[in-house]
C-alpha cells in the first residue's frame, strides 16, 4: 500500500492512490457457485397485482420490463431459504474448488438480507458448513458491492500469510420486500413519485453465490487476483435507503451521483490499472438504465458487458458472483481472459476489481 489519500473535505489537492487501490501478489478465485432460488415471479405478474394503483396513478403496465429490462426474478420454494441456499452454495464452491471445510481459515457473508440484528448471518453459515472452530467468521455490510469487498479483504488476508483459504458467501431474500412494497401501494394516498421511489424494490431477486480463494502457488489452475480500486462518495447516504419494509430511492440523483464517482474510480485506477480493452466486464445488475449508463461512463463495448438482471433481477450482492458464473457456464469466460467486476452501491459506494482467467 501507498500513502493514505488526501481527504478532499479538507484540501484542494488532487487525491493520491492510497489504501482504495490494491494489487494482490499471491491470490486466486479458484472456484464460484451458485444457487437458484426455485419460484419464477415476472413482471407481469407483480404488475397484475398492482394493476389498481397503476389505473390509479395513469401508469402503463409494462413499465417494470421496459424502463428497468427486468421480465423474471426469482423468489424462494416451498421449503427453501437463503441461509440454506447460501450453505448449498458454499458446499458446492468448496467440491469445485477442491478444499475441504476444515482448509478453510476464513468465512465472510455479504448478505444485505438477515433475520435478526445480531448474531451475524455468518454463525449459522459457519456452522452449517461444518467449517471448523479456527475459521474466522463475521459478516461484511456494504449494500450491493459486500460480495467484491470480502474478496478484496480475503485476498489482502491470503496475501499476508494469515490463512490459505477463504470462502465467501451470500443469500438474499427479496420477497418480504416485494410483498410490503405491493401492499404499501396498493393503499390510496400514494402518488406517482412515491410509486417511482419504490420501483427499484419490484425488481429485486432472491438468489445465492459462494466463492473461493486460495493462494495461486498451490493452484496455478485457479483466476488469478491482480487487485482493485475503491472509491466513496457518502455525502449521498440517503440517497437508497432499505429495510425489509421496503427500499425508498431517489433515482435521478443515485444515478447521477453513481456515474460521477464510477468516472472518479475508474480514472483513478488508470495509473495502476489497464482496464480499457478487457475481455469482459461483470457488473453489478440493477437494469437497462444503470448497465447502459456504467458503459458509457467508462466507455467499455456493450457486447462485453454479460447481463442478467432480465432473467434475475438485481439479486444484491449476489448479482456479481451469479453473473460471473452464468457467463462462464455459456462460455462467454475462458482461460486467459481479463474479466473486470464492478458496481455501485447505496451509500455511496463503487469497487472495482480485475481477475485473468
Amino acid at each position: 500500500m501507498t500513502e493514505r489519500p488526501v481527504d478532499q473535505a479538507t484540501s484542494s489537492e488532487p487525491e493520491r492512490p492510497g489504501n482504495a487501490t490494491a494489487k494482490h501478489q499471491n491470490v486466486s478465485l479458484l472456484s464460484v457457485a451458485t444457487t437458484t432460488a426455485e419460484r419464477v415471479t415476472t413482471s407481469a405478474d407483480i404488475e397484475e397485482r398492482l394493476r389498481g394503483a397503476l389505473r390509479r396513478l395513469r401508469l402503463p403496465m409494462g413499465l417494470l420490463e421496459r424502463v428497468a429490462g427486468v421480465t423474471e426474478r426469482r423468489n424462494w420454494g416451498e421449503g427453501q431459504t437463503f441461509q440454506d441456499a447460501a450453505i448449498d452454495a458454499g458446499r458446492r464452491a468448496m467440491a469445485e474448488a477442491g478444499v475441504r471445510p476444515e482448509e478453510i481459515g476464513l468465512l465472510i457473508n455479504t448478505s444485505v438480507t438477515r433475520p435478526h440484528l445480531e448474531p451475524s448471518v455468518a454463525v449459522r453459515l459457519h456452522h452449517g458448513l461444518g467449517l471448523p472452530t479456527s475459521a474466522i467468521n463475521f459478516d461484511i455490510a456494504n449494500a450491493c458491492l459486500g460480495f467484491v469487498n470480502a474478496m478484496s479483504v480475503a485476498a489482502g488476508m491470503i496475501d499476508s500469510g494469515q490463512i490459505k483459504y477463504a470462502l465467501v458467501v451470500d443469500g438474499e431474500d427479496a420477497d418480504q420486500v416485494q410483498l410490503n412494497t405491493i401492499d404499501r401501494l396498493n393503499q390510496g394516498g400514494r402518488n406517482r413519485k412515491d410509486f417511482m421511489s419504490e420501483f427499484a424494490s419490484l425488481t429485486l431477486g432472491s438468489g445465492a453465490a459462494a466463492a473461493v480463494l486460495g493462494p495461486s502457488d498451490v493452484h496455478p489452475e485457479g483466476h488469478r487476483i491482480v487487485g482493485g480500486v475503491t472509491r466513496a462518495a457518502t455525502q449521498w447516504y440517503d440517497l437508497c435507503v432499505g429495510s425489509v419494509d421496503g427500499m425508498f430511492t431517489d433515482a435521478k440523483m443515485l444515478l447521477k451521483g453513481g456515474m460521477e464517482l464510477v468516472v472518479a474510480a475508474w480514472n483513478e485506477a488508470r495509473a495502476h490499472f489497464d482496464w480499457a480493452d478487457m475481455d469482459r466486464y461483470v457488473l453489478h445488475q440493477v437494469s437497462d438504465v444503470h448497465t447502459n449508463a456504467f458503459v458509457e461512463a467508462i466507455g467499455v463495448p456493450r457486447d462485453k458487458v454479460p447481463t442478467t438482471y432480465q432473467r434475475f433481477g438485481n439479486v444484491g450482492p449476489a448479482s456479481i458472483p451469479i453473473t460471473l458464473a452464468d457467463e462462464v457456464a455459456r462460455g462467454g469466460i475462458t482461460r486467459g481472459d481479463r474479466v473486470f467486476l464492478g458496481g455501485v452501491g447505496s451509500g455511496i459506494n463503487t469497487a472495482m476489481m480485475e481477475l485473468r482467467w
